[in-house]
């Protein structure tokens, strides 16, 4: 893994040339944070060597500082050589629980009044874990998905060890309309604006940007955050530098006492217009 970012003072040397310098696991680029508008063919060039540089390495995995996230076409370049870059939405998931905890206490809903939709197609493990988490701790939860079949024994399974009659449908006038918070897992854009939503509800979009088109709509719309982390380097975002050094694949609930043994915390959840 790699950690691509800009440089501090580049030689003018390696302005003229763009030289990409290696050093231990960075990749330094001869630009600086000032460099709000970069050109397209200059984006080329520098993603170019960028690849040359990895290619040298057995990496396909990097990190992209937060000045270099700016720069649309040079991240689309990356993607382009079939780089993985870290994102964070993965982490994002992961920690669903403490986000939904943070905005709850944000907004001073009580949980007489709390009413949580979760939006999911994709039943990963992670989503299994957290639908069982929240519903073990909050009771007025409704799955909306397009693949209710696949939830049968999910049902089941909560019914049996917890006791609890969960909701799954996929009406789209009824579901969510009076929905105080709604957790979007995987619901693009043109997906969930078939829905009617509570125009005053939260809306956390764990997958990507995703755009609510009602003009009623009123709410909070999230689509990104950021957390608390005591390694954090400012050049990056803390929660890409801390996603990227976890192992995937181990179970998630030892990932999770990992998290707590760190002390991640969510520092805030980024809306449109706003952050909490």
């Amino acid at each position: 893994m790699y950690y691509i970012q800009e440089a501090d003072k580049p030689k003018k040397i390696a302005r003229l040339f763009n030289i990409v310098k290696l050093e231990n696991d960075k990749i330094i680029l001869p630009i600086t944070s000032q460099d709000k508008e970069l050109e397209g063919e200059e984006l080329y060039k520098l993603a170019l060597k960028t690849n040359k540089v990895m290619n040298k390495t057995n990496s396909r995995k990097i990190v992209l500082s937060k000045m270099l996230k700016k720069q649309t076409s040079y991240v689309n370049y990356l993607y382009s050589y079939n780089y993985e870059i870290v994102d964070g939405r993965w982490l994002f998931h992961i920690l669903i629980l403490d986000v939904l905890q943070y905005i709850i206490k944000k907004t001073k809903i009580s949980k007489k009044n709390l009413e949580i939709g979760i939006l999911v197609n994709d039943i990963s493990d992670i989503a299994i874990y957290a639908i069982k988490q929240i519903i073990k701790e909050y009771k007025n939860v409704k799955i909306v998905t397009n693949h209710i079949n696949k939830f049968e024994n999910i049902e089941d399974e909560i019914l049996e060890k917890y006791g609890i009659l969960i909701s799954v449908g996929n009406n789209k006038r009824k579901v969510i309309s009076k929905t105080n918070i709604i957790l979007n897992l995987d619901f693009p854009t043109e997906l969930i604006n078939r829905y009617n939503i509570n125009p005053e509800a939260t809306v956390i979009n764990f997958n990507g940007n995703v755009k609510i088109k009602n003009k009623r709509f009123n709410g909070l719309n999230i689509n990104d955050y950021e957390i608390d982390w005591e390694e954090a380097d400012k050049k990056f975002y803390t929660r890409d530098l801390y996603e990227a050094i976890q192992y995937k694949n181990q179970p998630i609930v030892e990932l999770l006492r990992k998290i707590k043994r760190d002390n991640i915390k969510i520092k805030e959840l980024i809306a449109v217009n706003t952050k909490i």
